[in-house]
């Protein structure tokens, strides 16, 4: 009778323990892209409090968000690097930023513990007018 009980108990962890590998199996997100809604390529911003907002990618819990001035292969100002963690106080795929007059890059990936998007990337112009 012991010797059943003890043999249950390991089928029931071996069981248990293959069973949990799964619960914890992370989705692999690397192959999809995030999608940038605003502002797009080449666009002309005409207000100084620039909205950048993108599509949001399944199973990501944080977006990391650059901006960087002219652009990122000739920057000389990173004017943000930031992680937006999605949770129960955050639940959204936007950031505001405000903005001097001039051309900027930015971009957006999506992360989770264990996998990451490519960069999506949009040039843009800002020219606010002095009120």
């Amino acid at each position: 009778m012991k010797l059943l009980k003890a043999l249950s108990a390991l089928i029931y962890l071996g069981i248990f323990a293959t069973g949990c590998e799964d619960i914890l199996e992370v989705p692999d997100i690397s192959g999809r892209q995030v999608e940038i809604v605003a502002p797009k390529d080449r666009v002309v911003v005409e207000n100084s409090q620039v909205n950048f907002t993108w599509n949001g990618v399944a199973d990501a819990d944080s977006y990391s968000v650059q901006i960087a001035r002219p652009n990122f292969r000739e920057a000389a100002q990173i004017l943000l690097d930031s992680t937006i963690v999605l949770d129960s106080t955050f639940i959204g795929t936007k950031a505001i930023k405000n903005l001097d007059n001039g051309d900027y890059e930015w971009r957006v990936k999506a992360l989770n513990s264990d996998f990451r998007t490519e960069f999506s990337s949009s040039a843009f112009k800002v020219e606010a007018s002095a009120n």
